[in-house]
């Protein structure tokens, strides 16, 4: 499948108007074989409650079964298994819908083959889900767009309920531009429709991708790419005068602009181009702030203390100045998810304290260099180094509610932390330095 998927990534980049009409056939048996041996074992079950070590031992006859019924069309797939998980800074939920083990494998076939194709269509602006493209990538170009480009305003905007409200018909015209495989456009409307099980009852799926599913990041890059990366890029862009930019990670974006009019338009007409797609805008969320190199000025004139900050990928960013008194973006972590994420420690010392001790800090451990590696970048460390004392507390807190009595004085905790030490944030990513294969973007 590999060498197929890299001719089909070849025909699509030569010609962006090629469409594919041989595409089903790639989910063949040996490549179904591959995407089971790459898929995580340790994953939370479907409906089914089947598990990869589950699957495994009739392999063979599973997926000899499974391409037979693809090729006789009869496969349909399971509903997904509804869950919630926290919103971070709300008190709101988050739905998840997790497919069943079988279907993770389709899933992952077909996940792959959109890529090969789509991959060739994306635009720079989009680093959600792609390939050897990070969170950190998109920050570093927003930085370039910010500080080395000619932007005084951003729009910060969120679509309400992205994956919730993705519109099928729109979902399959959009694929088949590039799609005309009758085979492959109908195993994803089964995929789109299969529904979800919540609490032992089906539920239909008339609109929305699951998030949890292999599936659903390539579909939404796939949708957003028609409805704002290409009507930025190739109408916003044009009718601009000033200088334009877009960064977008799935469903949360970025602008940048020169001029406030232009924004201010581009905002109006956002609203509009969504709405034809049936996505609506938090008006709560949504905004045109100041921000650049002349937001001091402008937060003077308008009598405030300080330009607006923005929130993105998990980040504040607000205006700052370097040791030489110029103008520099900075960064610091995001108050909702510091929260969000405070409380989780809580949670799980909570439920866990009376663990072996080993234990308990060796799972901190882990959770603070998991914390580090994403949010130790420039001039960030104040705040992880604030998180990594919170955290400190919360230990102390709830390792001396491991029974009646209490345990810890902070002398003898201090000699706990010397005994079983706690990493220190240092800085894991220059904001500056952008990767080479990334550097022509700029």
């Amino acid at each position: 499948m590999n060498t197929k998927l890299v001719r089909i990534a070849e025909l699509a980049k030569e010609n962006p108007k090629m469409t594919f009409t041989s595409l089903a056939h790639l989910l063949s048996e040996g490549e179904l074989k591959i995407c089971h041996r790459e898929l995580q074992g340790n994953k939370a079950t479907g409906v089914d409650r089947v598990t990869k070590v589950m699957y495994q031992e009739h392999l063979n006859e599973h997926l000899a079964d499974l391409v037979k019924r693809l090729k006789q069309k009869s496969y349909r797939p399971l509903p997904v298994r509804r869950t919630y998980i926290d919103k971070p800074g709300t008190k709101k939920k988050r739905p998840l819908g997790i497919p069943a083990y079988e279907d993770k494998i389709v899933q992952r076939g077909i996940a792959k083959i959109l890529n090969a194709i789509y991959e060739q269509d994306f635009f720079d602006c989009s680093f959600g889900f792609r390939p050897n493209r990070s969170c950190h990538d998109a920050l570093k170009v927003l930085n370039v767009y910010i500080e080395k480009r000619y932007t005084n305003y951003i729009v910060d905007v969120d679509i309400k309920g992205f994956f919730d409200h993705v519109d099928h018909q729109w979902m399959m015209r959009f694929l088949n531009h590039r799609i005309n495989d009758p085979s492959l456009l109908r195993l994803i409307a089964r995929f789109l429709k299969a529904g979800y099980m919540e609490k032992g009852t089906w539920y239909a799926s008339d609109k929305g991708t699951p998030q949890g599913g292999l599936i659903s990041p390539i579909l939404a890059n796939i949708y957003l790419h028609y409805v704002i990366d290409l009507w930025f890029m190739k109408v916003v862009k044009k009718h601009c005068q000033g200088q334009a930019y877009l960064v977008r990670y799935a469903d949360d974006f970025v602008c940048c602009f020169q001029y406030k009019q232009e924004a201010e338009r581009f905002y109006g007409e956002l609203k509009q181009r969504i709405g034809k797609f049936n996505l609506t805008l938090a008006e709560e969320k949504a905004r045109i702030i100041p921000f650049g190199r002349f937001a001091w000025e402008n937060a003077k004139r308008n009598e405030n203390k300080k330009p607006k900050t923005f929130d993105f990928l998990g980040f504040t960013h607000y205006c700052g100045r370097s040791k030489s008194g110029h103008f520099r973006v900075k960064r610091k972590s995001s108050r909702k998810k510091v929260c969000a994420k405070l409380k989780a420690h809580g949670q799980w010392l909570k439920a866990h304290r009376t663990n072996d001790l080993d234990s308990i800090m060796d799972r901190i451990k882990r959770s603070l260099i998991g914390y580090y590696n994403y949010y130790c970048i420039t001039d960030n460390i104040p705040s992880v180094n604030a998180f990594r004392l919170q955290v400190i507390q919360l230990l102390y807190k709830w390792l001396n509610r491991r029974s009646q009595k209490r345990s810890y004085t902070w002398e003898k905790f201090n000699q706990l932390l010397k005994r079983c030490p706690l990493p220190q944030p240092r800085n894991k990513v220059n904001i500056y330095q952008l990767r080479p294969e990334l550097s022509y973007i700029l």
